[in-house]
C-alpha cells in the first residue's frame, strides 16, 4: 500500500500518521499453518491487522472491536487479540481485517471510519473481494452498524453484516441503565466520592484529574456491598445495599463491577474528552422501584438533566437512523450481562422505523455471556448471511438454528439457538426517560440536519 491510498483514507486529520504496512507478521496459534498474517498502521495512526487463510474463499470480514478502549492512544495489540478470538472466521475461508482504532476513548464514527479505512487497505494490497462483511460485537456492534449505515450504501463496499452481542440501543439511551447504577450506587454507599472529598455532579462519571484507579473503584464497591464475598461474610447493610442497587437497576451481580466501571472511566471520557465537560445524560423523572423503600431513594437520589447540546453530540456520534441498504443479522445471548438483549428489541424498533424490517434478521441463543459466543454459532450465523447475500432468499431464526449441527461437528462448541424468542422492549428493562419510547433515536432527517452545524458530534 502507498502513502498515496493511505492519504485518501476517510475522516483523515489534518496532521497525518506515517503509514505503514501491511507488512508480514506471526498469526494466532490457532491459525499456524492456515492463514498469512499482516500488520500495519493507516494514515490516522490506526494499527491493523490482516489475515489471509491459504484456502481464501474469495470474501472479506471487516471487524470492528468492542470497548471502548481509553487512553490516548490506540493498542495495536487490540486487532491481533481479536483475531484470535474470531478466528473461526478464518478457518471459515474469510479473509479478516481490523483496525485497533487511532486512539482510545468514546468515538463511534470515528471508530466506524477507521473500520472503513482497513477496509480499503485490504483492497489496495490484496485486491477488491467478492464480498465483504461488517462484523462487531458489543460496542464494535454499535460501530459495524454505524459502517452499515454510513458506508454500506456505496455500492461495491459492502454486502452484508454481523453484529453480535451488539450495544444497538445506540449511546443516547443506551447508556441509561449505567447512569441510573451511578446515581443509585451513590444513593446507598456514599463513597463515590466520600463526603470528604471534592464533590462533583454524578454524571460526570468522576471528576476530571482524579487519580482513582479501578482497583481503587473495586474496593469501594467491596466496601459497600461486599460484592466479591461469600454472602456470608457480608455484614447486614452490605446485604442490603447490593440487594437494593441490583433490584432498582437490574444489573446481574456478576457484571456489577464493570458496569459501575463503564458509568465511571468510561462516562469520563465521554463528558471531559469528548463533549468539553458537558452532559448528555439524565434522570429527571426516572422512578426508581424495587428497594426496601422506594419513596426514600426517589426523594434522595441526585437528580440532573442532559444538556441539549451534548445529548445531540451524542446521538449524532454514536444512535442509528436504522437506514440500512443490505442485509443485517443480528446474534445476541439472550442472559447477556453487558449489552443487554432488550437492545436487540430497540434495534428492531429503529430499523422498522426507517422502513427497513425486511433487511434485518435477528438470532438469540441460550447463553450467558456477553464477550464470546460459541465458534459453532459464528461459523453458522456467517454462512447464513452469506448464502442470504449469495442466494438472496431471507433467512429466518429457525433456519439459521437448524444450519448449526453441520458447523458444531467441525468446532465443538454447541448450539444453542432458540428461534422462538422475542425480547421485550428495551423500556421493560430501562426505566425510558422523556420521549425514549420512539424509535429510532436519531432519525436520517435529524441526522443529516445536525450534519450541517459545525463541530456537531464528537472530534475524531
Amino acid at each position: 500500500m502507498t502513502g498515496a491510498v493511505a492519504g485518501a483514507l476517510v475522516q483523515a486529520p489534518a496532521a497525518q500518521a506515517a503509514t505503514t504496512g501491511p507488512a508480514p507478521a506471526e498469526c494466532p496459534a490457532v491459525l499456524t499453518g492456515k492463514a498469512t498474517c499482516f500488520t500495519g498502521q493507516d494514515g490516522n495512526g490506526a494499527p491493523y491487522t490482516i489475515a489471509v487463510p491459504a484456502r481464501w474463499n474469495g470474501s472479506l470480514v471487516v471487524h470492528a472491536h468492542g470497548g471502548p478502549d481509553l487512553g490516548d492512544t490506540p493498542d495495536p495489540a487490540r486487532s491481533a487479540d481479536d483475531l484470535e478470538r474470531w478466528a473461526v472466521m478464518v478457518e471459515e475461508g474469510y479473509a479478516w481485517a481490523g483496525s485497533s482504532y487511532r486512539r482510545g476513548g468514546y468515538g463511534t464514527r470515528m471508530a466506524a471510519a477507521d473500520t472503513e479505512n482497513v477496509r480499503r487497505v485490504f483492497v489496495a494490497a490484496f485486491g477488491r473481494p467478492d464480498r465483504t462483511y461488517a462484523h462487531g460485537q458489543s460496542w464494535g456492534g454499535n460501530v459495524a452498524a454505524k459502517v452499515v449505515e454510513t458506508y454500506g450504501r456505496t455500492p461495491g463496499r459492502y454486502d452484508g453484516a454481523l453484529l453480535t452481542n451488539g450495544v444497538l440501543g445506540g449511546g443516547s439511551r443506551g447508556y441509561d441503565y449505567r447512569v441510573d447504577l451511578r446515581v443509585v450506587y451513590q444513593y446507598y454507599c456514599h463513597n463515590h466520592p466520600r463526603p470528604s472529598e471534592p464533590q462533583y455532579p454524578l454524571w460526570q462519571g468522576l471528576r476530571a484529574g482524579s487519580a482513582m484507579t479501578s482497583t481503587g473503584l473495586t474496593a469501594r464497591l467491596r466496601e459497600c456491598t461486599g460484592f466479591d464475598a461469600d454472602p456470608a461474610d457480608r455484614t447486614a447493610l452490605q446485604q442490603r445495599n447490593l440487594d437494593d442497587i441490583l433490584a432498582v437497576t437490574g444489573v446481574p451481580e456478576r457484571t456489577l463491577e464493570s458496569h459501575l466501571r463503564f458509568a465511571t472511566f468510561t462516562f469520563r471520557d465521554i463528558v471531559h474528552e469528548r463533549l468539553g465537560g458537558r452532559n448528555p445524560f439524565g434522570n429527571t423523572g426516572v422512578r426508581y422501584s424495587g428497594s426496601h423503600d422506594d419513596a426514600a431513594l426517589n426523594a434522595g437520589v441526585e437528580r440532573f438533566s442532559a444538556d441539549p447540546a451534548a445529548r445531540r453530540d451524542l446521538s449524532y456520534d454514536s444512535d442509528l437512523t436504522g437506514e440500512i441498504g443490505i442485509p443485517v443479522l443480528t446474534l445476541h445471548a439472550v442472559d447477556d450481562p453487558t449489552a443487554f438483549v432488550e437492545h436487540e428489541a430497540a434495534y428492531r424498533a429503529t430499523v422498522r422505523g426507517a422502513g427497513q424490517d425486511r433487511r434485518l434478521v435477528q438470532t438469540f441463543t441460550r447463553e450467558s455471556e456477553h464477550s464470546g459466543l460459541s465458534d459453532s454459532e459464528y461459523a453458522t450465523s456467517l454462512g447464513a448471511l452469506d448464502r442470504w447475500v449469495r442466494e438472496g432468499v431471507r433467512p429466518s431464526p429457525r433456519s439459521v438454528a437448524a444450519s448449526c449441527a453441520r458447523h458444531d461437528r467441525v468446532y465443538g462448541t454447541g448450539c444453542f439457538y432458540d428461534p422462538e424468542f422475542t425480547p421485550a422492549s428495551y423500556a421493560s428493562r430501562v426505566e425510558p426517560r422523556p420521549g425514549g419510547t420512539v424509535w429510532p433515536a436519531m432519525t436520517e432527517a435529524q441526522e443529516r440536519r445536525w450534519s450541517r452545524i459545525d463541530g456537531v458530534g464528537i472530534a475524531p
